[in-house]
């Protein structure tokens, strides 16, 4: 009889002790979970940035590999901050889109601050100001300025703000717009368009390397810019440690080398 007692208290305590250990492992399971995935509401390791490769000096593909101001400026706040990316190209009028379903988490590509994708989308503090320009022909002669493409047919690119801008303040011109930049350019080399009006740096830096014997710039600098870094909705901590790693850049100097590298001067003071 003792030994069944005896046997039954072990039992017993077997049973106990089990039941702590499972308790105990599902405990350490649970404060083990995060795995820097981001769910708790901070930062993720990694992030799928867009961006389109088609807009030089900031962003392009120059043997098999991206580079450019906007793809160098990333990878530098990237590393400030303390994350990788993961580069995702796109056709630009696709971009505010993809931030909005989710499908980026961030974008760099020229993208203009404006109140209307503001309302889509977040951004970063502004880190370039930029403008459009009016590119012509070389041997035309009619169009100097804005006011001259009234009622003329102007190529832009899909889904940019140089495209609201024709449609709203250039009465009678007919945007033609393209998806990629090389289809703008091209069809004001072939007659198919009169003039180009797209962001200043992208058209000067066109027309001075590929396009220098064909096209000229012409007019002034017009609807001058701010460019910021588009992060999708809901991601206030991403905004802000992207915010300060571009603070931080500016400060030790790693923006301006940047900014001569692509652009051959030191950045306007602020």
């Amino acid at each position: 009889m003792k030994k069944n007692n005896w046997r039954f208290l072990g039992l017993i305590l077997f049973s106990v002790c089990l039941l702590f250990g499972l308790a105990a492992c599902g405990g350490g399971d649970e404060t083990s979970s995060s795995d820097g995935s981001g769910d708790d509401g901070g930062l993720k390791d990694k992030y799928t940035v867009a961006t389109d490769t088609g807009f030089v000096p900031f962003e392009f593909k120059k043997n098999g590999e991206y580079t450019g101001f906007d793809i160098e400026l990333i990878r530098a706040i990237a590393d400030e901050v303390g994350f990788e990316i993961d580069l995702a190209p796109t056709n630009f009028d696709g971009i505010i889109p993809g931030l909005q379903t989710g499908k980026f988490d961030i974008a760099v590509a020229g993208i203009g601050i404006t109140e209307k994708r503001a309302k889509k989308i977040d951004y970063s503090d502004p880190y370039y100001k930029s403008g459009l320009r009016i590119g012509v022909p070389k041997d035309n002669t009619s169009i100097k300025g804005l006011e001259d493409l009234e009622g003329k047919t102007v190529a832009t690119r899909l889904g940019s703000t140089s495209s609201a801008f024709i449609k709203e303040n250039i009465e009678g011109a007919t945007p033609n717009e393209y998806q990629q930049m090389s289809q703008v350019y091209l069809a004001v080399e072939n007659g198919s368009a009169d003039a180009v009006l797209y962001d200043a740096p992208n058209v000067a830096y066109y027309i001075k390397t590929k396009g220098s014997d064909k096209l000229k710039l012409v007019g002034d600098l017009y609807k001058a810019e701010n460019y910021g870094i588009a992060i999708s909705k809901g991601q206030d901590e991403l905004v802000k440690a992207i915010n300060d790693a571009l603070a931080t850049l500016k400060e030790n100097g790693t923006y301006a080398d940047i900014y001569k590298e692509w652009f051959g001067e030191k950045p306007p003071k602020e």
